[in-house]
């Protein structure tokens, strides 16, 4: 298992996380590639692509440690990646362009005038067939990825800055400032808010019906997304948390987190066990992602 971090330096992180009693985590890698702070990463079962203020997509070859090349077009600052399987990779910008990719050949399928601002948040359906994207233009926009084009826009009374599918894709959730609106896909109307005190960094699907939600504080809390009520919270850091990334191994959910204060924690769910990573550098974005022990040993 691989744990990637970008931050303010320029800088792309690796660390080879290996799970026992405690866990592992061991540097792997560094990543210069870019000329300005990142802002996006994400991974796949090979790739990792990350992008910049410096307006390029750099993508990394995590099997042979290489840097494998970049892809330059957007005009703006990349503000949201994500991969769909191992084929295709959509990516947003400032130029409210976004962009779905072959990751084979690495050529540009399509570019999608989205917003007129900036794109700030896009997520992909687990079916792979629908796309949701949201824009300083004060709108929601539905994408069908088969033919590539708009499928429905729904105004917004403010700017969105997170948007996320359920893990089951019947439900999604928008995030302005400090408010969460939960909307029901077939009905496309909010079903329930959830409003903390900061402003929201990070939200992360632990279950279909479960919320983490990080805020402009140390604290990470979990919540109904059927009640709207928190289930608990627990302070994380000595900082403000950038960002959350989840997920379950032999049935335990694991979170981990990123924080300006520069530490990157690794938390098991009944938050008995913690294993945290101390860095010099401000946390600006995670990711993580499995691969076969066989193959990273081959390395």
């Amino acid at each position: 298992m691989e744990l990637v971090a970008g931050c303010y330096e320029q800088v792309l992180f690796g660390f080879a996380a290996r799970p026992g009693e405690p866990w592992t985590v061991t540097p792997d890698f560094t990543n210069h590639a870019h000329t300005a702070s990142l802002s996006a990463v994400a991974v796949n079962s090979k790739y990792v692509v990350t992008g910049s203020r410096d307006e390029s997509i750099q993508i990394y070859d995590m099997r042979k440690k290489v840097e494998h090349g970049a892809l330059l077009q957007h005009n703006g600052t990349i503000t949201c990646l994500e991969f769909y399987g191992t084929a295709h990779l959509l990516s947003g910008a400032e130029d409210g362009l976004i962009c779905i990719w072959n990751t084979k050949r690495w050529e540009c399928l399509k570019s999608i005038k989205a917003h007129k601002g900036h794109v700030t948040s896009l997520s992909i359906h687990p079916s792979g067939k629908l796309a949701l994207s949201v824009g300083t233009d004060k709108t929601l926009r539905t994408w069908n990825l088969v033919e590539g084009r708009s499928a429905f826009i729904k105004n917004l009374k403010q700017n969105a800055h997170i948007i996320k599918w359920s893990p089951n894709g019947e439900k999604y959730v928008t995030v302005i400032t400090n408010k969460v609106d939960i909307y029901k896909l077939d009905t496309a109307s909010i079903t329930g808010t959830i409003t903390i005190e900061k402003r929201i960094s990070s939200i992360r699907f632990i279950t279909d019906s479960v919320l983490a939600i990080a805020g402009d504080d140390e604290i990470i809390r979990f919540y109904s997304c059927d009640s709207q009520k928190c289930l608990c919270e627990f302070k994380a850091h000595e900082n403000r948390i950038k960002d959350i990334y989840s997920f379950e191994r032999e049935g335990q959910h694991v979170i981990v987190t990123a924080s300006s204060d520069g530490y990157i924690k690794v938390w098991n769910l009944d938050l008995n066990k913690v294993v945290h990573i101390c860095m010099s550098t401000r946390i600006l974005c995670t990711c993580m992602f499995w691969h076969l022990l066989f193959s990273f040993n081959k390395l």
